[in-house]
This record gives structure tokens, sequence and C-alpha cells, in this order.
């Protein structure tokens, strides 16, 4: 069968729906070549596949087909039994549930605040205030229900997760900063592990957390309009030109600030060298306890560094293997901010469902560094409990998370992942 092709630039939140549907659904689907926006989708071919030029479109067999859900639907259909419409009838329905709050809630709100600010419609501060307000009742609303579960419907990605996960990837990227997401936790798992399903990884790429809000554009593209329909606008010389400028102050104060010094650097010097550690650990291939574990205790400075377990509070979550693989990784990867303060383990325990997640960290300081708590989303998904070093038990217990022990706590590893 020939692919299917898809109409429309890429990189779109709107077209990464057919594509991540098709490579969950084995469909092939090709993205047409030179696409050029305001060119193609305005020649009168493109125009009979869809009369208002919208993309994406996507050309059948049969037929095109426009609108990103419809297309979505589309490429899911194709593979009989598809399991991303759910396993029974009321599942099915589910997901139409959460495809209709993505598009009607989450992306009709994202959108009027997210592209006046991009400059592709004009900006209305009347607007803006209600789709603010809007995006975050709709995410309390999905939090609250991503609380107790990993995925929209069932055990496994639906459509309704692809299509949510794409309909939140832009504004991720360019708005939702780490200050707005924090408020919804468990949106901020969720998202973070859809994106790093590998069949959402072909199509998005690496996902990014936008680090700042775009500034208001200029504020003459909102007052023109005002000016123009004033005729009194002649015998003002009293610089009413002026007051855009005016308004245009305050987006200077969001331009990104010099970032401040790390306070773990101004702690007293330490005579634990964390990279010497760290080296100690990677090199040491055999007789792991008297070599490796052995160092650990004759480096480690308690005035300098703590010691940490942390327990991940959803484990009855932890169902499909890959999944919570997954998301260990992607906590990892969310903590390279903290790689010049910190070693960790994490192992990931159980050959049946639901797998324990439990970890141990060294830390710069005798606390858990603040701005690792404030950055790194997963950290409040995770009990902390300070490692008490004179306890030989706690100590053994370190011992053995550092050396992957197995059996460890009477089970099987699932995996052990490192932090360095």
């Amino acid at each position: 069968m020939a692919p299917l092709m898809l109409y429309g630039p890429l990189p779109n939140k709107n077209a990464f729906k057919a594509l991540i549907a098709a490579e969950y659904s084995g469909v092939d689907v090709e993205v047409v070549k030179d696409f050029e926006w305001g060119v193609t989708n305005k020649s009168p071919e493109f125009l009979k596949m869809n009369p208002i030029g919208k993309i994406p479109v996507l050309e059948t067999p049969d037929g095109p087909v426009f609108e990103s859900n419809a297309i979505a639907r589309y490429v899911a259909r194709l593979k009989e039994g598809n399991p991303l419409f759910g396993s029974s009838l009321i599942e099915y329905g589910h997901v139409e549930q959460w495809i209709d709050f993505s598009s009607l809630e989450v992306d009709s709100n994202l959108s009027r605040w997210m592209y006046p600010r991009l400059g592709y419609m004009p900006f209305v501060p009347q607007v803006e205030e209600p789709a603010i307000a809007g995006l975050k009742r709709a995410l309390a609303a999905l939090d609250s229900y991503l609380a107790s579960n990993t995925y929209l419907v069932g055990h496994c990605v639906t459509l309704a997760d692809i299509i949510m996960t794409c309909n939140l990837s832009m504004g991720w990227s360019v708005m939702l900063t780490k200050s707005f997401t924090k408020d919804f936790p468990h949106v901020e798992r969720y998202f973070w592990t859809m994106v790093n399903q590998p069949n959402v990884v072909k199509v998005l790429g690496e996902v990014k957390q936008a680090e700042s809000i775009p500034p208001v554009p200029s504020a003459k593209v909102a007052a023109q309009p005002k000016e123009a329909a004033k005729p009194k606008a002649k015998s003002e010389p009293k610089k009413e030109p002026s007051k855009p400028k005016a308004e245009e102050v305050p987006e200077q104060d969001e331009a990104p600030k010099p970032k401040a010094k790390n306070p773990l650097d101004s702690l007293p010097p330490s005579t634990m060298i964390l990279d010497e550690w760290k080296r100690l650990y990677s090199n040491t291939k055999t007789n792991f306890r008297e070599v490796a574990i052995k160092g650990f205790w004759d480096m480690y400075d308690p005035e300098g560094y703590s010691l940490w377990f942390c327990d991940y509070k959803y484990n009855d979550e932890n169902l499909v293997s890959f999944v919570t693989l997954n998301k260990v990784g992607g906590f990892l990867q969310r903590m390279d901010l903290a790689r010049k303060y910190a070693f960790g383990k994490m192992l990931i325990i159980g050959t049946e469902a639901p797998f324990k997640v439990k970890g141990l960290w060294l830390f710069r300081g005798k606390e858990v560094p603040q701005f690792v708590m404030d950055e790194c989303y997963d950290m409040e998904l995770y009990e902390w409990t300070k490692v008490d070093i004179s306890d030989e038990n706690q100590k053994e217990r370190v011992n053995q998370m550092i050396e992957d022990q197995e059996p460890f706590e009477g089970e099987a590893l699932l995996d052990a992942k490192c932090f360095k």
C-alpha cells in the first residue's frame, strides 16, 4: 500500500497527532516535501482538498481528510482492533471524552493565550486573562484525574493521550514555564512520561520546557484600531502615540536576568571531591565492596554532603515495565541541572507489576538543595528521608543500593540506573 500523504509544514502540533498515531498503528504516513505555507495551501489543487486552506490535510486513496483530530482517528482506524481506541465500549467513550476535553478546554484556552503573544493574533488583555483562567481550570481538573491515573484511559497509551500531548507540546515549549506548571505536578509527570515514549520521541524529538513567557508584542498592534476609530485624533498633539511605548516598558522587565551564583558554590570547602568518587565508581569493575564501597566511606564528608533515600509515592501506578523505566529515565534527565552537586542510584524493583521505585542520592550540603526542589518537579513525587549514618542498618542499605545488590530487600531488580 502506498504511503498516505500528509500536507502541512513541520514542526506542527496538529500534524504530529497523525504522525504519532501512525507510529503506534504501523501505518505509513509520509509528509509532503517542499510544502510552503501561504503558497501550497492556497493552490487550486490544495483548495480542492480543503476549501478553506487549513492544514493539515491527509490525502488517502479514497479522498482527502482534514481537521487534525479526524485525521488522527482515520490513521488509527486503519489498524483493526487498535488499542488506541481502548479495549471496551466505555473506554472508547472515554477516549472520545478526553479528546474533546483536550481540544475544547486545553487547546482552546492555551491558543488564545499563546498566539497573541507570538504575534499571530492581536493582543487583547481582556481576552488573555480569561484564557489563562480557563487553562488553569482545565489543568487543575486534569491534574486531579491524573493523581490516580497514569494515562487518560486504561493502563496504556490511547489516542486521547496522543492528542492531549500534542495539544500541550507547543505551549510547553514556548509558554508553560516551570513556575506555571508546578501547580499541576501530576500533569507534569504525565506530560514527561508521554514525551519520553519511544513512538512519541520519534516524532517530537527532545522536548524542552519554556524558560520564560514571550513578552506582549508591541502595544501599537492593539492600540492602533482604537486611535483610528477616534475622529478627535486630529486635534490631539498630546503625544498619544507615546502611550504604547509606555505600555512596552514592562516587557523589558521580562528580559532574562544573569544567573545568580548557586548557593552550593558558597559552602565551605569539603574534603570529599565528588568527581573523584564518580571516577572510582565508574572504574571499579571487580571487588566492588572492597574497593568502591570502602572508598566511598573513606571519602564521605558528612559536613559537606548528605545522603538521602527516596521512595516513589505512587508505586501502585507502575503497572507497565517500560513506562516505569521511562519515568525514572525522565527523572534522571531532568536532574541534569544538579550533576555538579549530586550522585544518585535509582532501583526499579520487582518482576511483576506494580513495580517499586526507590533511590539513594548524595547531595552537596546538609539538605536536599532548594534549587533542585524548585526546578525538578519529580522531587515532589518522592518521599525523601535523610540517611542516619550512625545506624549500621541504614549504612548497609546505602551499600546495597550503590552496588545494585540483588535481591534487594527480598525482591529481584527490574533495572538499576545511575546518575553521575
